[in-house]
């Protein structure tokens, strides 16, 4: 002890303990809190394939219990898609419900909306209205193939929601809206994606004519009340518009109506080689089993439909224009002269 003894004054003896190394206490410290990291880590990592797990037993429990076949049998060669979960709502309840496409083909006062008023009323059906009436839309084929791809992506923002699955979505087409003029890129996507088209024509062009020519004088003269209506839902609205009587030119009467004949034959022509049902307005009106075609051919169950629309220009042709006898006799003798004659009771 002689060494930690130091004299610092003649009558004061100080004795100096030995300082202690902080290694070892640096040492414990560091081993418990490696001890710490180590148990935390192995909590951490466990919880972790807990979860990978479960999300992995999950989604085996997924892919054992598949959709349930419907009860209808699927088109032959015809893809069908499930609902899809589109950006704007949820459908879950819909996931494993097998979804139509179609597309009403047709041409301006031909019985179109009315028709489609129809298929909306029943409850497995949602037709979209005259999409491609927006002249961007069909500004060309490119575009024409994104606006198909929005409606048939079921996102398209649509007034005939439903309370039940959707089971055939579409919209109505008419064939001056860019139809004819890509008619070859839309065969080509409407087969590639399973479109059905439904054909809709009048068959008396001359009524058609008709209601053409009222419509368009409404469109500026707006007979009810300033307002200009395309379809009624009263029959007050409809006796109104049906006051005024259209005068037609006899001049080009029978060219227009070859020209109608011709559009019709090449629409026919060009959409043959889709799925597709060809409906004319007049057999829909005087038979009723024409909607139960056209539901079958939907794959929808067969439902009563019904429409508020009420048909504006009823009766005998002759009392619907001006120059009724001027019309009668340019017509008679030509193939045209079956379109004097009543074609279906109202």
């Amino acid at each position: 002890m002689t060494e930690i003894i130091c004299l610092l004054h003649k009558d004061t003896l100080v004795i100096k303990t030995p300082k202690r190394s902080p290694l070892v206490f640096r040492t414990v410290v560091l081993f418990f809190v490696m001890v710490c990291g180590v148990y935390i880590l192995s909590i951490c990592l466990k919880q972790t394939s807990l979860h990978t797990k479960a999300r992995f037993l999950n989604l085996q429990v997924i892919e054992q219990q598949p959709c349930p076949v419907p009860g209808f049998q699927p088109w032959e060669n015809i893809p069908y898609q499930h609902f899809p979960k589109p950006k704007t709502f949820n459908r879950e309840e819909c996931g494993c419900n097998p979804v139509r496409y179609f597309a009403i083909l047709s041409a301006q006062r031909s019985g179109s909306g009315w028709f489609e008023t129809l298929l909306n009323s029943h409850m497995n059906v949602s037709s979209n209205g005259e999409i491609f009436g927006d002249r961007y839309r069909r500004s060309n084929a490119s575009v024409v193939v994104e606006t198909l791809d929005r409606v048939y992506s079921l996102d398209w923002i649509s007034s005939s929601s439903k309370n039940e699955c959707s089971a055939a979505v579409g919209f109505k087409w008419m064939l001056n809206q860019g139809l004819m003029e890509n008619h070859e890129e839309i065969v080509e996507y409407f087969n590639r994606r399973g479109v059905s088209a439904i054909i809709l024509f009048r068959r008396n062009l001359l009524r058609r004519m008709i209601s053409l020519l009222a419509n368009s004088y409404d469109s500026q003269a707006k007979l009810l009340n300033g307002t200009h209506k395309s379809h009624v839902h009263s029959p007050q609205e409809a006796d109104i518009l049906a006051t005024y009587k259209p005068k037609i030119n006899t001049t080009i009467l029978i060219r227009d109506m070859m020209q109608e004949e011709d559009q019709i034959s090449r629409a026919l022509q060009y959409f043959s080689k889709t799925r597709h049902i060809v409906v004319y307005y007049e057999d829909v009106v005087s038979n009723k089993t024409k909607l139960s075609e056209v539901q079958k051919f939907l794959g929808v169950p067969d439902m009563e439909l019904s429409s508020r629309q009420v048909k504006i220009h009823k009766g005998p042709l002759q009392g619907q224009v001006e120059n009724w006898d001027e019309i009668e006799r340019i017509i008679k003798g030509t193939m045209y002269e079956r379109f004097l004659q009543a074609d279906y009771e109202l």
